[in-house]
């Protein structure tokens, strides 16, 4: 369908959204900045003037919505508008960095060639994203505004997703919420973080998320009844004692909900904090701490707290620079209600994160300013220190990002933060990488402990070293901080390489005493016989002594004998055809890609799809895997490699068998087996292939592996299942 574009209705739209913009950025503005902006607007008008996007409107319209996400919701400056308003001219059209830096100068130019996507050829196996990542955090270090900003055209992507096609939204889904979501936590944007989480779970599990937000939808009346009772007696004495506060009530996020309700395995009713209550005291820098204890004191006069859930942030605040006060307590009607404490300055700082750390500079910012920088100097030595693919380096850069901390001491009293299950290893490389790498244990709180003791809060930590003490593979399981490992491989690798040599000298010496020449030939010769597939391995067990040299004999070289072959890398195994031929899918079942060709494909047997699961195809070296889009390694796939992800779907077919796994939990009674395997057998006709049932203390756990056509057929089972007298709870697992 082609409507027909008004010109002049357009341009009044982005006319709009323009002045909308520069209202909002008014109060951050300086003498010639309005007219800067101007000028970028103008400049990315230009640019994209013949651009639209994927929902046909003005491409121009993203930029400005980019730049409106930097202002009002990250708190940014003028800098950052007119990096927002240019980020994608350098990539989508003919702009150059250096036209950028011409016209708006070398700092939004470097800005804009962090958030420009490095085009070109990778090879098979690398990963385009992961190299952009990579590049966009080299920019991170030395100017996080590359990161805000790609956050903002992220979000807007998000919020936009609607108008792309199916596989592109899972794509963009699937890399928000591995590498986008957790980065904006880590920078301490806490509303970003939950609706960018919350718009992945829209896309990727639609049921669920539409089945939750009516749920939170037709509670909220009662939660603001709740809210406004829970909080009346609290109120009068906070007036009483002449604070100056505001009251909020802060909804849980659709996305922690669900996982809360996944990982305790409790249903939506079960949620306890499905709120929590947020007082912000506006105080100046230096009572903040004793007036959020103050309140706190009121809090638990009328409310009894729960000893275990006190979190004090606002004497160490997390490493994301976040501080408040956190307590639960009992409310009257007999639920537990979360209660956050803390100023205006802590609250804005929780909110916008990073960004608002610039407009409280000068106050009591010391302590978290120290702990952002620290974390973005860790980030910058990671990546100079990195000689990893980008895919490593992500995965490595991912799991600094959700890490809770754990606080230890130095003998003379300094305070080490370091990510939580570090260990005293990893301790020793926080202090300094000689005394990591020769560090034999260490005394905490004065007993011995081993390098891989794992720290816990207030331990004190003397690390013990020795000049003979050296590294071995061993210690990488021992450490979990970046630093440590990055370390270690190295002095792994070259002590490797100096072994390797030595080996090297020692083969040419025994070759000689033999009067053999030492060539790639007769190299080539030694390897086939030891089974070696490589030369500096075959060297470095040479010099360590796992091959003996001795065993180089003369007659290995004889001419006369055909030299055996080196030993090849294994065929990939059948193993998958097996599985097709017994589950029986065949070629016509599935559509896959855009064009409904035939391919070759395989189920993935890490999440065992079946008709009528939502899918998506994953191109490898040995065809198309199909997968579940909830499929746990999904993510990762998807945010890595989006290039190789196809569209695939079921079409309709019948008659086919395959193997699912139903999980069923109840109170145990004479004949409930009996009952739950007539009902499978007799009413819908499946079979089964096993069943494990373990009873304990009059409750029961059972595993039953069936046969089933799709899944409706196997929702139907998983009903009738749970209508049998004693069955508390059933549902489908991966098996």
């Amino acid at each position: 369908m082609s409507t027909v574009i008004d010109p002049e209705v357009e341009r009044q739209e982005i006319l709009r959204h323009y002045r909308r913009l520069l209202r909002t950025a008014k109060p951050y503005l300086k003498g010639g900045d309005a007219k800067l902006i101007k000028k970028a607007f103008n400049t990315s008008l230009e640019a994209h003037k013949e651009m639209r996007r994927k929902s046909g409107e003005p491409y121009i319209l993203h930029p400005l919505a980019v730049a409106q996400i930097v202002v009002e919701e990250i708190g940014l400056g003028t800098t950052s508008i007119i990096a927002a308003l240019l980020h994608d001219v350098v990539e989508d059209t003919p702009w150059e960095v250096a036209d950028v830096e011409r016209e708006f100068g070398p700092k939004v130019a470097r800005i804009v060639d962090g958030l420009t996507k490095i085009s070109g050829v990778f090879d098979y196996g690398t990963s385009e994203q992961a190299e952009n990542f990579r590049k966009m955090l080299l920019t991170l270090s030395d100017d996080v505004r590359v990161i805000l900003i790609k956050l903002a055209d992220r979000l807007h992507n998000m919020r936009t997703l609607d108008s792309m096609p199916r596989h592109k939204q899972l794509k963009i889904a699937s890399e928000t919420i591995y590498l986008y979501a957790p980065l904006a936590h880590r920078l301490g944007l806490y509303s970003i973080k939950t609706e960018l989480e919350d718009l992945y779970l829209k896309y990727t599990d639609t049921e669920i998320y539409t089945e939750l937000v009516n749920r939170v939808r037709q509670s909220r009346a009662a939660r603001n009844r709740f809210i406004k009772e829970f909080v009346q007696p609290v109120d009068e004495e906070l007036k009483a004692q002449g604070f100056q506060y505001e009251v909020k009530g802060r909804p849980k996020s659709i996305y922690s909900i669900l996982r809360k309700m996944r990982k305790q395995n409790i249903t939506f009713d079960e949620v306890y904090d499905l709120f929590a209550i947020r007082i912000i005291l506006d105080v100046p820098p230096e009572q903040e701490k004793a007036a959020c204890w103050q309140v706190y004191s009121i809090v638990t006069d009328f409310y009894q707290p729960n000893p275990d859930r006190l979190r004090d942030w606002v004497s160490t605040p997390k490493a994301n620079g976040y501080e408040s006060l956190h307590t639960t307590v009992m409310s009257r009607t007999g639920q537990w209600v979360e209660v956050q404490i803390r100023s205006r300055r802590m609250d804005d700082i929780a909110e916008k994160g990073y960004a608002a750390h610039w407009k409280y500079k000068d106050a009591a910012t010391a302590q978290s300013e120290s702990t952002l920088e620290s974390w973005i100097n860790k980030v910058r030595e990671m990546l100079e220190s990195n000689n990893s693919s980008a895919l490593e380096f992500m995965d490595e850069f991912r799991q600094n990002l959700f890490v809770k901390e754990v606080y230890a001491f130095t003998p003379k009293g300094k305070l080490v933060i370091l990510p939580d299950k570090a260990t005293a290893l990893d301790f020793a490389f926080e202090i300094h990488s000689h005394i990591g790498l020769q560090c034999l244990g260490a005394k905490v709180n004065q007993k011995l402990q081993p390098l891989s003791y794992q720290l816990r809060n207030g331990d004190q930590v003397e690390i013990l070293t020795s000049q003979k003490q050296k590294p071995t593979e061993e210690w990488l399981q021992y450490v979990t901080t970046s630093k440590a490992r990055t370390r270690i491989k190295d002095w792994l690798r070259d002590d490797k390489r100096n072994k390797s040599e030595d080996g090297r000298y020692l083969v040419e010496k025994r070759l000689e005493l033999l009067g053999i020449e030492y060539s790639q030939d007769n190299l080539n010769r030694l390897l086939a016989h030891f089974n070696t597939s490589n030369a500096p391995d075959f060297f470095y067990r040479i010099a360590i002594g796992q091959i003996d040299g001795r065993e180089i004999q003369k007659d290995l070289f004889d001419p006369s004998v055909e030299a055996p072959r080196l030993p090849s890398m294994l065929e990939p195994k059948a193993f998958d055809h097996e599985v097709q031929k017994v589950r029986g899918v065949n070629a016509n079942m599935l559509v896959i890609g855009e064009r409904t060709d035939k391919f070759d494909y395989t189920i993935a047997p890490c999440c065992n799809p079946i008709p009528g699961d939502d899918v998506f195809g994953f191109e490898t070296d040995q065809g198309i895997v199909i997968h579940r889009t909830s499929c746990p390694k999904a993510v990762q796939m998807m945010s890595n490699f989006g290039n190789r992800i196809v569209r695939a779907k079921w079409t309709d077919q019948s008659e086919l068998a395959f193997l699912a796994g139903i999980r069923i939990k109840g109170s145990d009674r004479v004949g409930l087996v009996n009952d739950v395997t007539r009902i499978i057998s007799n009413s819908l006709k499946v079979n089964m292939r096993s069943i494990t049932i373990d009873s304990d203390d009059g409750m029961f756990e059972g595993q039953i592996m069936v046969f089933v056509n799709d899944t409706a057929h196997l929702d139907k089972l998983i009903q009738r299942l749970s209508k049998v007298n004693g069955v508390l709870q059933v549902e489908r697992f991966d098996s």
